[in-house]
């Protein structure tokens, strides 16, 4: 018996839709995959010591990773031609790096933004790709370098990548990497919450970078532990109560040290 039109029209539509949940179901799992690696990669270059790669500026001039070294730098890879993903990290970076300046002193850190895509990323284009996302300033280098040193830096800071019909598939991160070159943090999405990067750096900052033994030292500490995020303003912040609270400990302690002298004292 030959099945009704209709019927044949259904049950063909039918498949068809289960054809295609199929094929959904295993695009979502092979992505989910994908991502899980590319995540697994990434914290993999947690605590890696980096090497020395050679870049050239927007400028034109050329430097090591080596010249960066005394501070913690903040490195982001990015192609030129993105205008969606790559554009918006860097415009992002741009607002928590001013914020980051502000709490933290105008020269604490650096900022190295690379292009990726070696053929086209070049000198003058990552100037452009800078001055368009206001992002040209002073401590930023946005660096072109060539495919080999590219393949050993993304290798070696955790960064997956491949081409795809649009340009690039990648995974969206921040490196920070601390004043001797090693990986220490690894920040995701394009619009990360401030506070994220900012409050890795106070501690590299502070751990590492603050001056002892001076006055100076001592102020510059006291802003260091002192400043906290403030969603509100989207900035930092100074946090008396912590003045406060370090005052009031530092009195008792004399107190009970001078309590401490006079029964000494008065025993002998």
């Amino acid at each position: 018996m030959r099945a009704h039109p209709r019927r044949q029209t259904l049950q063909g539509g039918l498949l068809a839709f289960v054809a295609c949940a199929a094929s959904a179901g295993v695009f979502a799992q092979t992505a989910a995959s994908d991502d899980a690696a590319a995540l697994a990669t990434s914290q993999a270059a947690i605590t890696r010591q980096l090497g020395d790669y050679q870049f050239v500026d927007q400028r034109g001039q050329a430097f090591r990773l080596s010249d960066l070294s005394g501070k913690p730098v903040v490195l982001s890879l990015v192609y030129s031609s993105c205008y969606y993903v790559c554009s918006g990290l860097t415009v992002h970076l741009r607002d928590v790096s001013k914020v980051a300046r502000k709490a933290l002193g105008p020269d604490s850190f650096t900022v190295l933004t690379v292009g990726f895509d070696t053929p086209n990323d070049t000198p003058e284009r990552m100037r452009l790709f800078a001055q368009d996302r206001g992002a040209d300033m002073p401590g930023w280098y946005f660096a072109s370098t060539d495919a080999a040193t590219l393949e050993r830096l993304t290798r070696d800071v955790g960064f997956t990548y491949r081409a795809s019909p649009k340009g690039f598939d990648h995974i969206t991160q921040t490196t920070v990497i601390d004043r001797a070159g090693r990986v220490v943090l690894q920040v995701y999405g394009q619009d990360f919450n401030p506070p994220n990067l900012v409050e890795p750096l106070k501690r590299l900052i502070r751990g590492q970078e603050i001056e002892r033994g001076t006055l100076a030292g001592m102020i510059r500490s006291v802003k260091l532990f002192c400043t906290i995020y403030d969603p509100a303003s989207g900035r930092y912040r100074f946090d008396y109560s912590i003045v406060a609270d370090a005052i009031a400990g530092i009195l008792a302690l004399g107190m009970v040290a001078i309590a401490i002298a006079i029964s000494w004292r008065n025993s002998h």
